[in-house]
């Protein structure tokens, strides 16, 4: 027992040297990676068909150099380039000045930590006297009162929610950079749960808990559909960015011990979500292994370390002594093999022998 022990306390220290390895590689890689810049394929974003006229031209509002529509997206290139948070990042198209594509990293001690929130918007042909048309790449996910699972982003700045007039699109201040900021800071924030107007003055600091619990279980889904097929462009960010923080999203979901769950029946002219109940085991242990698969396969190098938590994840523990089993399996039999080698050889080459003989 010692033996084997030894041998997997051996694995992991290799495994951990290969993971802070590809880490170090991947954070390089990171720094490399532009915050604002302008790229060429906007296939697959989602206002592509947005803002076109006759057999697909291009508004003269988004093309004509003295357009004042333009000149104000420029400006606001501009003020991208040079002012966007350390955890923000954009992508202009060369061909569409009209589209942007926005990511934010979820913030520390957030339900949403280490997460990538994907936005697409559109500047509208009398911009900026309306607001940008935004879309949140949800994967069908409502893992915020803001962000709902069909793509619709609430928020007083882009007037798709009624807010004190303070809030709301101002023509003359307003800027796609506060749109990000907001989303980043007012949206995403510590405590989701109160972003709904009716719990604003809630003291109910239980149910908020539990929906910050559930809410990072579907940010880790949102993970494994971002890896299954990330947004154009950004292919290289996701891929790095989740080789990097692999070992502390799973550490994160370890630590998640208090999970609630959201079963889908949302309805928008009632509640958000119904609770019932704590995730089942074997969902949490299912989604885990699910996404430890995942960042391997991302060439991650994750370390496998038990996943065990105050209520005994037995689906784990049954996983993990299974491959142990497994593997001592294939020891004895191997071992077998050689006595039996050993034993039969010279009684068959004897045989042999008597046969030529």
């Amino acid at each position: 027992m010692s033996s084997v022990s030894i041998d997997m306390s051996g694995e992991i220290k290799k495994a951990a040297a290969t993971t802070n390895a590809t880490n170090v590689a991947s954070a390089k890689r990171m720094k490399e990676f532009k915050q604002f810049d302008i790229v060429s394929d906007y296939s697959d974003h989602y206002f592509a068909s947005l803002n076109l006229g006759f057999f697909g031209k291009k508004k003269d509002c988004f093309t004509n150099a003295n357009s004042g529509v333009l000149k104000k997206i420029m400006q606001e290139w501009k003020i991208l380039k040079n002012s966007l948070p350390e955890t923000i990042y954009v992508r202009a198209y060369e061909e569409r000045m009209d589209l942007l594509r926005a990511v934010i990293v979820g913030a520390a001690g957030t339900p949403y930590d280490d997460g990538l929130f994907f936005f697409d918007f559109a500047f509208p042909p009398d911009y900026p006297n309306s607001p940008p048309k935004a879309y949140y790449h949800s994967h069908g996910y409502h893992l915020n009162p803001n962000l709902y699972g069909d793509g619709k982003v609430c928020l007083s700045l882009l007037n798709t929610w009624n807010g004190e007039k303070e809030a709301r699109w101002n023509p003359c201040k307003s800027t796609i950079l506060q749109v990000l900021v907001s989303l980043q800071g007012l949206v995403l924030n510590e405590k989701p749960y109160y972003n709904e107007p009716g719990r604003r003055h809630s003291q109910n600091k239980k149910l908020s808990k539990r929906y910050n619990s559930m809410m990072f279980l579907l940010s880790c889904r949102t993970m494994l559909a971002l890896l299954r097929k990330p947004p154009r462009s950004f292919e290289g960010f996701v891929h790095e960015h989740f080789c990097t923080r692999a070992n502390f999203i799973l550490q994160a979901f370890k630590a998640n011990t208090v999970c609630s769950a959201a079963f889908g029946h949302h309805q928008d002219n009632v509640s958000h979500f119904f609770f019932e109940g704590s995730v089942k085991l074997h969902q949490k242990t299912k989604l885990y292994l699910e996404l430890e698969n995942a960042f391997t396969k991302n060439t991650a190098s994750v370390t496998k370390l038990a996943f065990t938590d105050d209520t005994k994840n037995e689906a784990l523990v049954l996983h993990t002594s299974n491959n142990e089993g497994l593997y001592q399996s294939k020891q004895i039999w191997g071992l077998i093999g050689l006595v039996l080698s050993i034993v039969c050889l010279p009684l068959l080459f004897s045989v042999f022998l008597e046969l030529v003989g």
